[in-house]
């Protein structure tokens, strides 16, 4: 009887996908324009342009990225992005969605059909093919925050747990969530015109995450860092990086709490625990 059971439950579901593919093909199609940003390195003579590409919505995905793996699987597989995780939580498949800086693998397909749907790399910055942004600077500014734990009595690594209240564990959400997907830094005009400088909203997000962190000691030298006319003061709280988060997450706030430790107005509260105390 337990062979029988998952046999049967096989056969159902053959019927029931077997039953969603008919009615897919007898449905009327339902075509949508997905007009899709392309460039080749290997063509350096050839200026970028749009191409269009036409899909049945009736057998694709609801989602944009549902619409690109089946235009690269079926149509042309020379069509270049990065996706991974398909669940908004790598990052990825960032881009700029009919205007608004997105991750693709979230961003539902819009069914009016008499409008095509554009599709763009993250803009102001370097192309390394098609849909793919080079994020070498990007990372560059995220490593220069040394995004981890620093502690000034640090004896041996991973030997004690540093305890943190719940308080003060409450001040990290709406910044631990950050995926790093840039879509935020690239919405932003001063990182479009001081990217070499300016650290933007995602990167000063994770500086701020890991300044108020009450098991964390070097917050003084943290903020010594971005004591300069660029890395943090090219924000002009336009706000772009707040409205085009995907994640809800609102990097601006971020920003206003560096600049009023940076300014003394507020100062980094004592830890609510004693963070050594299951040290010897």
């Amino acid at each position: 009887m337990a062979g029988i059971i998952p046999q049967s439950c096989k056969n159902a579901f053959r019927q029931v996908r077997a039953l969603h593919v008919s009615a897919g093909q007898h449905a009327e199609a339902r075509l949508k324009t997905f007009s899709v940003y392309r460039w080749n390195p290997d063509k350096p003579d050839e200026k970028p342009f749009m191409q269009d590409y036409k899909i049945d919505l009736n057998s694709c995905g609801p989602m944009v990225l549902d619409a690109l793996i089946k235009i690269k699987n079926e149509i042309d597989p020379s069509l270049t992005f990065r996706r991974s995780c398909r669940e908004g939580i790598c990052g990825s498949c960032a881009m700029n969605i009919g205007g608004t800086n997105t991750l693709a693998c979230i961003s539902k397909i819009d069914d009016n059909l008499s409008v095509p749907s554009k599709i763009y790399p993250l803009p102001h910055m370097y192309i390394v093919k098609d849909l793919v942004p080079d994020l070498n600077n990007f990372y560059d500014q995220y490593r220069s925050i040394q995004p981890w734990l620093q502690r000034n009595d640090a004896k041996e690594t991973g030997s004690q747990q540093y305890l943190q209240s719940v308080e003060d564990r409450k001040k990290l959400d709406g910044l631990y969530e950050c995926i790093l997907c840039a879509c935020c830094s690239t919405s932003c005009p001063s990182y479009w015109w001081n990217g070499d400088k300016y650290l933007g909203p995602a990167v000063l997000m994770q500086a701020y995450r890991w300044i108020i962190d009450s098991r964390d000691t070097q917050t003084k030298e943290r903020l010594e860092k971005l004591m300069d006319p660029y890395s943090v003061y090219r924000c002009h709280t336009i706000m772009n990086c707040t409205r085009t988060c995907p994640k809800g997450l609102n990097p601006g706030r971020a920003i206003a709490e560096i600049k009023k430790l940076l300014a003394n107005v507020a100062e980094k509260p004592k830890p609510g625990l004693d963070t050594t105390a299951l040290h010897n």
